[in-house]
């Protein structure tokens, strides 16, 4: 009443309501500030996130009801009100409900008897622009009983909207003429069309979105497992029963009382999360971004607590939540379809308890039975009775290939007690278990299953550790125990030659490994380790010496798990951290796989457990490096060719190059042969030897001291880039500059000096376009790029100024720089591999760096995971010696550092005057060139 009379007094000294307006408009946003800090201070004290909501649309409906009044009374008056002027104020959809976000949209109806009047679709408007002027979002309909009746009819979306319809202000008796047509009208006899509408909806918004729910940004309105899950659950409820998720549900056997109560629990924590990231962003933000995690465990009062950080505890109560809001989902459906009020699913082959064709037929039939091809317990002592029968339920549904009843998964998790160590050491449980595990019945949906049910967990305490764990990091998509049952699934996939496309080698490989079994059980174990101060690694083969045994593994099989866990990321690490053309590196990885078995079994585990991190993680050119390293790796381990002589495998290269360019003049190959070093011809292969050979053939064509060649290949995902031009200390960096200036990722860099003084470095970018020639015209982009940088018409600083925008989300992360200097690695050369936190340009101000230090860059091998970069360079000094001095070591491990920690110095400016670069390589190459000779001399 005091904001209506101080309205009137803002009318009243204005001489019209135009002039009013703006004032009211003011004093409204006054109103609309001071509730939102109320809610959000109340917010903070309770942590009642469903009461913030409710108290928020409250204070809407107070608004629009405040606004209203206003309009009739000073705007536009209704002195005699005819029939057709009567109008009603409805909220739906989510306003419907009772429940706003900070940031939720605003759905009004503005419901009518009759069609629209002129007075009524001018408060409509009023009010309308009011409530935008104020700065709401605003979705409006305005439409007579008969209009909301045709489109509720026809449109599903209008229908859910309209379901939750509630009266705000105005003509109640017009508002329950439209409750009660709509629910006789619309509703009743459709129930049946509804739930699958719904059932659809949420299937492809899930496929939108992500089909886990244990993506580690996740989306808490339209994700797996989010409120839209729960508000799907309620428009159900309400569609069937006439209201909410409650006593109506209950009484009819949908859901027990303590579901109900999960359904508040849930609903309430993520509208805590949902109010709490909305007034933290000051926008209606809905993804639980990397940015805002550490934020949003502060506010919601979580801590560092049992080695975990707070970011990391938050997290998991959220997916923790997200688990029960699916089993809830899990047994609605089920439920539903047990009341043939949803389309049962159809299955391949009609399943009855007449045609089970397992061992132990009589003793499985008195345990469970099949209802409306479900797989059911028979009775509600079945687990109490003997306990592995929660085991026995699983293998059993996965033998027929059925989903489970509803009624058996309330059983399961109402029964979790009965997991005791009991049953953990019971030989028959751990039999089964470990026959599940290892079944070609597709076991990650078992064990899905299991998980979602509880069992897992308790049944195997190092797994339920990890359970809902994430990983906070940019390079993990998803919880640590739906990432193992993902590189569990992906390894039968491989088996099943579903990947046979995209993993060639490991299809065809896979037939002849012997260890099957064990290869399995190192997938679902090889992150079992995650959350602990030493490596997951180390502690993941100690957890596998415990875990194997107690399932009845073999005291051979049980090392080799252990030995799999231990060095499951050994492969990666080489192949793509490594010189894999170095024959040092090939033989330091056989001294550690030591068999052709461990080789197999270890590549088909790496490549499981990539494609597993994430949606774009795998791609081609992570392929092609692992195979050449099991390719170059295979014969060593499998003892079946000795080491070829270094003169050997020069000549034998040279030869086979000589027969790829045999229309070619003898001279022409003789003189490229000549203008490389022996090194060259160990490292390089035969396409991209023949590719050197045309791109610098035709630069001396042209008399053109830089030549530029691209190509692109969609099966590895890499666009090679390969540029000849005067070889000079600071090339590579203009190079690396010139790529980071134009957004390109580099996945690593072929370098190759001339006799002559010429660089000669190949570029493998990742590839942006799935089009070829989008692809191709990106790379000839960059090209021109250093075309412009050599000739000094850019700026490389300019260039680079204009891409500083940072990787998303990277700045919520620290990560520990950190350079490692090693001599072991390599008879010939010095690596050098740093790491630390990415972001754009790092490469070049790397390269830079290094190019300072007067170091000679042999080959950079680039990886990301994530926030993290991990860059790795095979160098020598001017002379083409290694790094040895401990002095000159630190200098170097001192400067990286400094890189590494964002610190960038005052690198030169390349390209700043017109040739001033080429004549400069020329002086440099000269100098080196004397260097070596003087070298060599002596």
């Amino acid at each position: 009443m005091e904001e209506r009379r101080a309205l009137t007094a803002l009318f009243n000294s204005c001489t019209s309501a135009t002039e009013a307006r703006p004032l009211v408009v003011e004093r409204l946003k006054e109103l609309v500030k001071g509730a939102r800090q109320a809610a959000r201070e109340a917010l903070e004290v309770d942590g009642n996130g469903r009461r913030c909501a409710a108290g928020i649309c409250t204070f809407q409906d107070e608004l629009i009801r405040l606004i209203y009044d206003y309009t009739v009374a000073h705007v536009y008056r209704a002195t005699n009100p005819s029939d057709a002027e009567r109008m009603a104020i409805v909220a739906t959809g989510g306003y419907g409900r009772g429940l706003l976000a900070p940031g939720s949209d605003i759905d009004l109806l503005f419901l009518l008897p009759y069609k629209q009047t002129p007075w009524g679709e001018s408060v409509a408007e009023y009010i309308l622009y009011v409530l935008w002027d104020l700065g709401f979002k605003v979705g409006h309909a305005t439409r007579t009983i008969e209009q909301c009746l045709k489109f509720g009819a026809s449109d599903i979306t209008v229908r859910t909207a309209l379901l939750d319809a509630r009266l705000i202000l105005g003509d109640a008796q017009l508002f329950a003429e439209f409750e009660r047509r709509f629910r006789d009208e619309v509703i009743r006899g459709t129930e049946r069309q509804f739930i699958d509408a719904k059932m659809a909806e949420r299937d492809n918004r899930v496929r939108r979105v992500g089909q886990s729910r244990y993506k580690v940004e996740p989306d808490i309105k339209d994700g797996k497992g989010g409120l839209r899950d729960l508000h799907t659950l309620h428009w159900l409820s309400k569609y069937i029963f006439g209201q909410e998720v409650g006593a109506a549900a209950g009484a009819a056997g949908i859901y027990t009382p303590e579901e109900v109560q999960t359904f508040r629990r849930c609903e309430d924590f993520l509208w805590r999360v949902r109010c709490f990231l909305h007034f933290l962003t000051g926008r209606p933000e809905e993804v639980l971004s990397f940015e805002v995690q550490p934020a949003m465990a502060q506010s919601l009062g979580y801590t560092n607590r049992s080695g975990l950080r707070a970011v990391e505890r938050f997290m998991k109560h959220y997916f923790l939540i997200a688990k029960e809001v699916g089993d809830l989902t899990t047994i609605l459906c089920g439920a539903l379809e047990m009341q043939q009020l949803k389309s049962a699913p159809r299955y391949k082959r009609l399943l009855s308890p007449l045609n089970w064709k397992t061992r132990g037929d009589i003793r499985q039939r008195t345990n469970f039975r099949v209802d409306n091809d479900r797989l059911n317990v028979a009775g509600p002592d079945v687990f109490k009775r003997d306990p592995v029968n929660l085991i026995r339920f699983f293998a059993q549904a996965s033998s027929m290939g059925i989903y489970l009843h509803p009624d058996a998964i309330r059983l399961l998790r109402s029964s979790l007690r009965l997991i005791d160590d009991n049953l953990r050491q019971d030989p028959e449980a751990n039999q089964i278990f470990l026959s599940l595990l290892t079944s070609k019945n597709d076991p990650e949906v078992s064990l899905r299953r299991m998980n979602e049910a509880g069992v897992l967990g308790r049944f195997l305490p190092e797994f339920g550790r990890i359970v809902a764990m994430m990983q906070y990091n940019m390079y993990h998509h998803f919880t640590v125990d739906e990432h193992l049952l993902l590189t569990l699934g992906n390894v039968c996939a491989i088996e099943r030659g579903e990947l046979a496309t995209e993993l060639p080698l490991s299809t065809a490989v896979f037939p002849g490994i012997q260890n099957r079994r064990a290869l399995l059980v190192a997938a679902f174990l090889h992150d079992i380790g995650k959350g602990r101060k030493e490596s997951h690694s180390t502690v993941g083969a100690r957890i596998a010496r415990k875990v194997c045994p107690r399932l009845g593994m073999s005291p051979r099989e049980t090392e080799l798990v252990a030995w799999l866990i231990e060095e499951h990321l050994t492969m990666s690490n080489f192949a793509h951290s490594r010189d894999i053309s170095d024959p040092d590196t090939i033989r330091a990885f056989a001294r550690i796989v030591q068999s052709p078995e461990r080789l197999k079994l270890l590549l088909v585990l790496t490549c499981a457990d990539i494609m597993a991190v994430g949606p774009g993680v795998w791609n081609g050119w992570k392929g092609q490096l692992l195979r050449t390293l099991y390719q170059e790796t295979e014969p060593l381990v499998a003892g079946g060719h000795t080491q070829q002589p270094r003169s050997e495998v020069i000549a034998s290269s040279q030869a086979a190059l000589r027969d790829a360019l045999k229309d070619w003049s003898t001279a022409d190959v003789d003189k490229f042969i000549a203008r490389h070093y022996p090194n060259y011809w160990l490292r390089t292969d035969l396409a991209m030897q023949t590719a050197h050979a045309k791109v610098m053939r035709e630069a001396q064509q042209s008399q053109s001291k830089l030549a530029t060649t691209v190509s692109t290949d969609s099966f590895t995902a890499i666009t090679e880039l390969t540029v000849f031009a005067p070889n000079h200390a600071r090339l590579l960096a203009l190079f690396a500059g010139a790529c980071a200036a134009s957004g390109a990722n580099i996945a690593g860099a072929h370098i190759t000096t001339t006799r002559d003084g010429y660089a000669l470095d190949t570029f493998l970018l990742n590839r942006e376009f799935d089009n070829d020639e989008d692809e191709l015209r990106r790379a000839r982009r960059i090209s021109q790029t250093i075309q412009l940088l050599l000739d000094g018409k850019e700026r490389l600083s300019d260039l680079l100024e204009k891409r500083r925008e940072r990787v998303r989300g990277v700045q919520a992360f620290t990560v520990e720089p950190e350079v490692i200097i090693n001599n072991a690695l390599s008879s010939r050369l010095t690596v050098i591999e740093v790491s630390g936190r990415d972001r754009p340009g790092l490469l070049y101000e790397l390269t830079s760096a290094l190019s300072d230090l007067s170091l000679d860059i042999a080959s950079a091998h680039v990886t990301t995971f994530g926030e993290k970069a991990v860059d790795v360079f095979y160098v020598t000094d001017l002379v083409g010696n290694q790094i040895v001095s401990d002095i000159r070591q630190g200098v170097i491990r001192e400067r990286l550092q400094s890189v590494l920690e964002g610190d960038r110095g005052e690198a030169p400016l390349l390209g700043t005057e017109d040739g001033a670069l080429i004549s400069a390589a020329k002086t440099e190459e000269k100098r080196r060139v004397r260097a070596r000779r003087r070298q060599r001399a002596r």
